[in-house]
């Protein structure tokens, strides 16, 4: 390397740097010294370079929107068993997994007992919108309702909620574990209602559909919250006996062992 190339080379790594090009600067001398090699003109060399920025940049918006999504655990949808849930309508969910639904505003409704893997089936769907480009948030029902209960008497839910609209996905899951407040339920509808046909929501609930004033305490509200989430959805429903009770009853059996 000549003086001549010393010099280059540090003001390209100080400019590249100064455009706020990371990976750029890193690389830049590996892939000269391969275009050289393989006789690669000026513009070959520019083109590899913007491409690994580009990659390093998509991959670093990747970890950042899984991040900020907040699922408990990473879940992915080829670790579900269909074979163990046949109730859930496997080619509709590998529809749903390219993420169209969500150009279309649609939401999602899984319905069943505890423990049959519709709190997986949401995290599944929620990473791959992550790794569509998509802004998610996952909430357990209880956690949002306490977090719209507190920025309500902090005087910022108008924050809150102008975060939330910012989404193109909005996992509620949980929901009818614990019967919320009458404030709680109409922060929580007031969510659902201003969703409707600008994100979409997936709820994951262990009630049909007629106990949800459990939940919501009040038949208008109930109403109004199904009418709108369920106007522009898709069902997904698992049966069956959850899947922590039937590990607990393998672990509980006796093992015998041989005879002596």
């Amino acid at each position: 390397m000549t003086p001549t190339d010393t010099k280059s080379t540090v003001l390209l790594k100080h400019h590249l740097k100064a455009l706020k090009l990371p990976t750029m600067t890193a690389e830049c001398e590996k892939i000269a010294q391969r275009c050289a090699a393989d006789n690669a003109d000026h513009l070959a060399f520019l083109l590899q370079l913007c491409e690994l920025e580009l990659l390093e940049r998509e991959r670093k918006a990747a970890e950042r929107r899984l991040k900020g999504a907040r699922f408990p655990a990473t879940k992915l949808l080829d670790e579900f068993d269909f074979t163990a849930r046949p109730s859930v309508n496997k080619p509709l969910v590998l529809e749903l997994l390219k993420g169209e639904y969500l150009d279309r505003r649609e939401n999602l409704l899984l319905v069943g007992p505890s423990g049959t893997g519709k709190t997986h089936l949401a995290t599944a769907f929620g990473m791959s919108a992550c790794s569509q480009g998509r802004k998610v948030r996952f909430f357990r029902v209880t956690e949002l309702i306490t977090q719209l209960l507190e920025a309500k008497e902090e005087r910022h839910l108008l924050r809150l909620r102008q975060q939330l609209g910012k989404l193109d996905l909005l996992i509620l899951d949980e929901l009818g574990y614990v019967p919320a407040s009458k404030a709680g339920a109409e922060l929580l509808f007031d969510v659902i209602a201003t969703a409707y046909e600008r994100n979409s929501l997936i709820v994951t609930t262990n009630l049909p559909f007629e106990n949800w004033t459990e939940v919501l305490g009040s038949e208008r509200l109930t109403g109004a919250a199904l009418d709108r989430l369920t106007h522009r959805c898709h069902l997904l429903e698992a049966k069956g006996e959850s899947y922590r009770l039937q590990d607990a009853k393998r672990r509980r059996r006796p093992h015998h062992g041989p005879a002596s």
